[in-house]
């Protein structure tokens, strides 16, 4: 058997053994399979090869491709696979859905390996909607509101698959073709069409704004390991590829087209709309999940510029932000192991009890607030670079959401490390979830103050001939931008400093932003879930299936009871008239017969 047709084979039947597999040897099958999904990706990587199998017909095939992007992306997701299954080997040992996670786990990377390697947009978009299955079980599984949570993303995402759907039948239609190495479309007429519709099927793959919504709640529904595996990493992987190979290979974008500023408005409002709303949040794993969608809008937007050093930069923080959100999942799920809660108001002073997860806490806080010189600040200083050159008002945006993502990791950290405790006899989290978390914070740290390795290595050759000679690599930062990336970051601190000491709370610190005149009705309206884009659309198709069933019932009223009446009523008539008397048949003769002499004389005249 081929070996790229291994690399999604093997996870996704081990992942259905994995259910069947006695309790007690479930951690140590999961570990070895992922391992050794892990040495596949590793295999082959740097290499380039092909498998074609006929499937379905009518030009559809089981087309795999293996070049650079895709071994890249197959060998990040295969290394988070095995650092999360190491994780949750300690952290789910005790939960009765452990053995339905690591098989849904499984099947996840080798759906995972599909959709990346696949060359053919059906085969692609078999694997994308299997991503979906996995997600919604690996929700339902959770606390007891997960199978509505699950329902929520089932539908989200599954309205983006649809549409997806819909635009790889035009491509095909275009083209002529499914085969997405012989695809390269204008984005005009149906064209544009088609990128529109396959541009939302990446973004909600990739949880964007205003596909999000349902990942808040999976947060504090779903297991915790899930969060950093699918909306921390996966899903930033999977949806980012598939948005890169959208605007790069598949359709024929150019800076300041409509496409590329389409993208770019999306980024920029998913970065400042997603991070104000994490800004407020006092549940640890809530904060977390919104920086999740925020950070996106930075890879949109680095994308979306079209630019060598904005696709770059939106590339490598598509990595950078699978490293650190990851292992910020992590420290809140070992801090909601040893402490029993993600509440802030209810934790505080961790730091001495838990101080390696403190440690690993503060080195991805500084990372994903663009601290030099941690892996978040090369990669932003790349996005800010080609944002500027596309335009201020996007660079601002992206300043912003730095000032922001900053303010509100002072607050977690604050609330949740510092200060007075309010748990006692917490203790650090068992070895086995403490690997994973220094691993990735040590790949923070390295990939910022080495970030030739990642730079050279795995992101600037996915770009190829695009990159014009170029080499963003080492301290490749414009120095303006620098210098205002550090204000904006003293800034944010000045800003936490002067909160926390007005309000005497480090949880409150953002409270004079929260409930500022012209901000907080916007708060009360998101908290409530007015701005919720999946709750207005469910509010709209309530109504309509409200007309629906009006208009039902009015034409049942219609079969069961007017036309009943009327012909009862009819019938009842006609009763009363004919009461069986011989004089009363005779005069109805009589008429009837004047009646046809009338209209006959009528017709002579």
């Amino acid at each position: 058997m081929n070996i790229l047709l291994l690399s999604i084979v093997i996870p996704m039947a081990a992942g259905l053994i994995a259910l069947i597999m006695p309790k007690r040897l479930k951690e140590a099958w999961v570990i070895a399979v992922t391992a050794l999904n892990l040495a596949l990706a590793v295999s082959l990587y740097g290499k380039a090869m092909s498998f074609t199998a006929p499937w379905a017909g009518y030009g559809i095939e089981l087309s795999l491709k293996l070049y650079h992007f895709s071994a890249f992306i197959m060998l990040a997701s295969a290394g988070f696979g095995l650092l999360i299954t190491l994780y949750s080997s300690a952290s789910l040992r005790d939960r009765g859905y452990a053995k339905q996670f690591f098989a849904y786990l499984l099947l996840t990377l080798g759906l995972a390996n599909g959709a990346v390697l696949a060359d053919n947009l059906v085969a692609m978009l078999f694997f994308l909607e299997g991503l979906l299955l996995t997600t919604f079980g690996m929700i339902a599984i959770g606390r007891k509101e997960a199978f509505r949570a699950a329902t929520k993303a089932f539908i989200i995402i599954g309205v983006g698959d649809l549409c997806m759907m819909v635009g790889i039948a035009l491509c095909g239609h275009i083209a002529g073709t499914f085969t997405i190495s012989k695809l390269s479309i204008a984005v005009s007429g149906l064209g544009g069409i088609a990128f529109l519709l396959m541009m939302i099927g990446a973004l909600a793959k990739s949880g964007s704004v205003p596909f999000h919504t349902w990942i808040p709640d999976a947060a504090t529904e779903a297991p915790l390991p899930f969060m950093a595996i699918l909306p921390g990493a996966m899903e930033k992987l999977v949806g980012i590829y598939l948005l890169t190979r959208i605007s790069l290979d598949i359709f024929k974008l150019v800076p300041h087209s409509w496409a590329s500023m389409t993208l770019m408005i999306i980024g920029a409002i998913t970065i400042v709309g997603a991070v104000m709303m994490a800004l407020v949040q006092k549940d640890y794993k809530r904060l977390l999940s919104y920086h999740a969608i925020s950070q996106l809008g930075y890879m949109i937007l680095g994308i979306g510029t079209l630019v060598p050093a904005g696709i770059v930069g939106g590339l490598f923080h598509m990595i950078n932000n699978a490293l650190y959100k990851s292992c910020l999942f992590l420290t809140g799920g070992s801090v909601e192991r040893q402490a029993g809660t993600t509440d802030l108001e209810e934790l505080g002073g961790l730091a001495r009890m838990m101080p390696v997860t403190f440690g690993c806490f503060l080195i991805t806080a500084l990372s994903i607030s663009g601290v030099p010189p941690f892996n978040g600040f090369f990669s932003k200083e790349l996005v800010y670079d080609g944002a500027l050159e596309r335009g201020r008002i996007f660079y601002i945006a992206a300043v912003l959401g730095s000032f922001l993502t900053a303010a509100s990791f002072l607050k977690l950290g604050h609330a949740a490390f510092l200060g007075r405790s309010n748990r006692e006899g917490v203790r650090e989290a068992p070895p086995a979830m403490l690997a994973p978390m220094i691993i990735i914070a040590a790949l923070c740290i390295v990939f910022g103050v080495w970030n030739a390795l990642p730079l050279r290595y795995l992101i600037q050759p996915i770009l190829g001939e695009r990159l014009a000679g170029h080499d963003y690599s080492g301290m490749h930062v414009n120095v303006m931008l620098t210098a205002i990336t550090i204000i904006v970051l003293l800034g944010a601190l000045a800003n936490h400093l002067y909160g926390a000491k007005r309000t005497g709370s480090g949880l409150k610190a953002v409270d004079h932003i929260h409930y500022a005149p012209f901000l907080h009705p916007l708060y009360d309206k998101a908290e409530k879930g007015k701005l919720d884009p999946y709750n207005i659309g469910m509010g709209f198709v309530n109504m309509f299936a409200a007309a629906a069933s009006r208009c039902d019932n009015a034409i049942n009223w219609v079969y069961d009871d007017l036309a009943p009446g009327v012909t009862g009523a009819i019938s009842a008539a006609i009763r009363k008239l004919h009461d069986g008397s011989y004089r009363t048949y005779i005069l109805w003769s009589v008429a009837a017969c004047a009646v046809v002499v009338i209209v006959m004389l009528n017709r002579l005249r």
